[in-house]
């Protein structure tokens, strides 16, 4: 299912977290050096199935490289799994497929540039973007409108010296790798999640770009909250910054959220009832609330430990 309808940035924000990954060899990332490690606790559940055991960690796909987050229970976790899961695969086969991915669906035909498809106002805010964005704009000229926002968006927030190496989601998985004789896991395939942002038609997709160069000069996206929240293990402010993003769009909710979940906890089911322990990493917006999928667990009988 493919998102039909306009959405905020706060929305965007969440949507181009979850290419960071990904996306990373689109654009340059520049860190400036930490110091003090800041320390953090966030939440974890524990799942109890027929004959295994899984651990639920939400992820922050960009963070700072000075969070210590690796508390002792978390840890614990880590050293006990033996198969990790993530939302996709981590190895370098995903950045293959969305480069692939990218090329069929991302770039504009040959010939056409996208400045070539705005408007005179939308020009405007365009060359405006780039500038905040502080990117080449050669990098976006033969990318689809739906691809370029999520770049500027990246490019913005990774000015808050942020990256995705220092993601959860890839922090786990480089210190999985240490150890030998472990097995990995993904609930979708890099097609299926890239597929969810990409508007099915042109007209829907410039317009959708032409709102979002406006947002994007008049609205700063600030990452500070949402770590914050992540950090002290603060659900009920997790909850509201993911619900603010979702507000006005539940069919987009039910695509992005709902149904991911409802299909991950199917999966789960049929893992729990192999003798394996699972150290399960995933944005940390899928484990929120009754639609969570630790709630979604509970729900069906499953025991679940945590927030």
């Amino acid at each position: 299912m493919r998102i039909g309808k306009r959405v905020t940035r706060m929305f965007r924000w969440l949507c181009a977290l979850a290419f960071a990954a990904a996306l990373t060899p689109v654009f340059a990332q520049v860190n400036k050096p930490e110091v003090a490690m800041i320390p953090a606790n966030p939440a974890m559940w524990t799942v109890h199935g027929p004959k295994g055991t899984a651990y639920l960690l939400g992820s922050i796909h960009l963070l700072p490289s000075n969070i210590a987050w690796q508390t002792p229970r978390i840890s614990a976790a880590l050293k006990a799994a033996d198969t990790f899961v993530f939302e996709i695969p981590l190895d370098a086969s995903t950045q293959t497929e969305a480069a692939a991915f990218i090329q069929k669906n991302g770039t504009l035909p040959e010939g056409t540039t996208l400045p070539s498809l705005l408007d005179a106002k939308a020009r405007a805010d365009y060359d405006d973007a780039i500038k905040i964005a502080h990117i080449d704009a050669a990098l976006l000229e033969n990318k689809r409108p739906w691809l370029a926002m999520i770049v500027l968006d990246l490019a913005t927030i990774t000015q808050q010296n942020l990256s995705s190496t220092s993601g959860i989601d890839q922090q786990v998985y480089a210190i999985s790798q240490t150890e030998g004789g472990k097995s990995y896991r993904a609930f979708e395939t890099p097609e299926q999640q890239f597929e969810l942002f990409m508007p099915k038609n042109q007209k829907l997709e410039i317009e959708e770009f032409d709102v979002g160069l406006k947002e994007f000069r008049s609205d700063k996206l600030n990452m500070g909250g949402l770590i914050d929240a992540w950090s002290h293990s603060d659900q009920k402010a997790l909850q509201h910054i993911t619900n603010d993003g979702f507000k006005g769009h539940a069919d987009v909710e039910k695509a992005l959220l709902t149904d991911r979940n409802k299909n991950w906890v199917g999966q789960l089911q049929k893992m729990l009832a192999e003798p394996h322990t699972y150290f399960i990493t995933v944005g940390a917006g899928h484990l929120l609330g009754p639609k969570g999928v630790p709630a979604l667990l509970r729900a069906k009988g499953f025991s679940v430990t945590g927030p």
